[in-house]
């Protein structure tokens, strides 16, 4: 099974997003924040969160990319307890056990978009708010087909 994490190539998320994510923190779209949103929510960092951020699912912070990986899932589960957690917090839920399926099926939805891709693949997602609602849309970043003896030098600690 495959999930995203955060990845920062410099530190324009930090600047861009009230709550930027962590590198290496798990991933989804988090869309469903932006779901009652109108044009009058769209402005500033604000709007930057809506229009191509990825939720965090530890700081539950945004981030612009993210990269695939292997994910357990038993990580898998504990992610949607701590998703379904923040439910009850910031939404409302009445419990995280009456969430709990809501947000595995947001974890569901990106281990989907995840699993036809290779590891290290970068996405990133572009939202538009229309009259039906929010769009989302994927952008694929495929790895470089370069090896690691490319960019290492492979020697021996050995003496002899």
């Amino acid at each position: 099974m495959k999930l995203a994490r955060a990845i920062h190539f410099d530190e324009s998320d930090q600047r861009v997003f009230h709550s930027p994510a962590q590198t290496g923190e798990w991933c989804i779209s988090g869309g469903f924040e932006f779901s009652d949103w109108s044009e009058a929510d769209l402005d500033g960092k604000a709007r930057q969160a809506f229009a191509n951020g990825w939720l965090g699912l530890t700081t539950f912070g945004r981030v612009t990319f993210v990269a695939v990986t292997q994910i357990e899932e038993a990580e898998s589960e504990t992610l949607a307890q701590a998703l379904a957690q923040h439910f009850v917090h910031f939404y409302g839920a009445p419990t995280a056990e009456a969430a709990l399926n809501v947000a595995r099926q947001e974890i569901s939805h990106m281990v989907d978009l995840c699993d036809e891709h290779d590891p290290n693949t970068l996405l990133t997602v572009a939202r538009e708010l229309g009259d039906a609602g929010v769009h989302e849309s994927y952008r694929v970043i495929t790895p470089q087909d370069a090896g690691l003896e490319q960019f290492a030098l492979h020697g021996s600690l050995d003496d002899g």
